[in-house]
């Protein structure tokens, strides 16, 4: 399967290139904004794509061809303003469903955030992210994509324990970026992720045992 993530140069986005590139079951390939960027990742012996979300739709789905397989795990980041969400977190993703569809590319994998679904659970000093998150991820459910959308808890910087559930009432409230992008790879393939969406911390579960209980 010929994979491209989009945000690959965040930090599940890395996460998620690093366990792919030897892969040889998969082909992975990392979409970024800047040449800079792109360079990285050609010494590193992956195939950049440059492409950007505030591009458009047709640009997007240029950038895809070839792909079998798209996972979104871009963002705005923390440091920018309310107008990058809107345009990267909604609208950018927004596009790349369309991008996918006009593409011809069926498997969409989206990176959301806990309790997206549900706005009485939304923090407010990040509201304005998860409502972008929130009707993102609408419209996905509305498209004719086979997606999975994970939803995790708050993403940690630590090494990934390779544990986690989707009982959020008794899981953690957080999850390591490692086991995030480790569950990215490990529902590519599994077709009862198709059209769920799944609610993401740290547990008791192995990884493709969870996977295979969805």
């Amino acid at each position: 399967m010929n994979i491209l993530v989009i945000g690959a140069n965040g930090q599940i986005g890395k996460q998620v290139i690093s366990q792919l590139k030897d892969d040889k079951e998969h082909t992975v390939r990392a979409m970024v904004r800047k040449e800079e960027q792109a360079e990285a990742f050609n010494k590193a012996g992956v195939e950049p794509v440059l492409a950007n979300l505030e591009g458009t739709v047709e640009e997007l789905a240029e950038a895809m061809k070839g792909s079998d397989a798209i996972v979104f795990t871009a963002g705005s980041g923390g440091s920018t303003g309310l107008d990058k969400t809107l345009l990267i977190d909604l609208d950018g993703a927004v596009k790349t469903m369309e991008a996918a569809e006009q593409a011809g590319i069926s498997r969409y994998i989206m990176v959301s955030a806990l309790y997206a679904e549900d706005r009485t659970r939304w923090p407010e000093q990040i509201k304005p992210y998860y409502v972008a998150k929130h009707y993102a991820d609408k419209q996905l459910e509305q498209s004719s994509l086979q997606y999975t959308i994970l939803r995790p808890g708050g993403l940690l910087n630590e090494p990934g324990r390779g544990k986690v559930t989707t009982d959020i009432e008794q899981g953690e409230s957080s999850i390591p970026r490692e086991d995030v992008a480790s569950v990215i790879v490990a529902v590519l393939n599994a077709e009862n992720t198709y059209r769920k969406a799944i609610p993401l911390v740290s547990g008791e579960h192995l990884i493709q045992e969870m996977v295979q209980n969805i």
